[in-house]
């Protein structure tokens, strides 16, 4: 054999010569692929809010290391296949709204434990699902601090005294800040963001002001940062 036939041999295994994996180790890591696409669903399933679950995107989610696991093993067999993968997968483009941000750690969670399987690691994709699974379980034990109650009062434009209202919030409250002040067709709007521990007591004050005409105190469950 010549040595132009050499270099012709090589370069035809390098661009087709097929995979050197057997078929018991795709099926071996295809069965790894599934059982942490399972295992990223259970996680989703047990973490995620209520308000946000989506069963459809934890299925995806699911089925998408075996999906990707696929993918490199094909990309492995050759050149050509590899090439021919980039220039299917560069012309996708997914254009569905994802609704909580933290559905984005896990479509990227899942997408490179199908990486990492598909190369071989699967070992490694064990160590990066107990390493998420216990940082997502320690960061949802950690509390959001409250956010603070609105306070909206609305009263005759003539006749209110914001220095008793001032004077209420400060023994009632353990922070108050005013967040806006309106006056509209003889009616004023005071819009006071306040922290208390003694809802009850300061509605209970303020309702005892006659020419207050409407009370109303919001809470919400919105986070803020301590």
């Amino acid at each position: 054999m010549s040595i132009k036939d050499v270099i012709k041999n090589s370069v035809y295994e390098s661009l087709g010569g097929g995979t050197n994996l057997s078929a018991k180790s795709i099926l071996l890591l295809i069965a790894i692929a599934a059982l942490v696409g399972l295992y990223i669903y259970a996680v989703y399933r047990m973490t995620s809010k209520s308000a946000f679950y989506s069963k459809d995107l934890n299925v995806t989610m699911a089925g998408m290391p075996i999906i990707v696991a696929a993918i490199m093993i094909a990309m492995q067999s050759n050149l050509l296949v590899s090439l021919g993968m980039v220039g299917a997968l560069s012309i996708v483009r997914f254009r569905n709204a994802v609704k909580n941000p933290i559905d984005l750690l896990y479509l990227f969670w899942s997408i490179s434990a199908g990486i990492i399987v598909g190369v071989g690691l699967y070992l490694l994709s064990f160590v990066l699902c107990i390493v998420m699974t216990i940082l997502l379980l320690a960061l949802d034990l950690v509390p959001n601090a409250k956010a603070p109650d609105l306070l909206v009062l609305r009263a005759i434009a003539t006749e209110i005294d914001y220095a008793d209202i001032e004077s209420i919030l400060k023994g009632s409250c353990k922070y108050h800040k005013e967040k806006s002040r309106s006056i509209k067709n003889g009616e004023a709007e005071l819009i006071i963001e306040i922290r208390t521990a003694r809802k009850e007591e300061l509605l209970e004050k303020f309702s005892k002001i006659k020419c207050l005409t409407q009370i109303n105190c919001i809470s919400h469950d919105g986070e803020c940062r301590v």
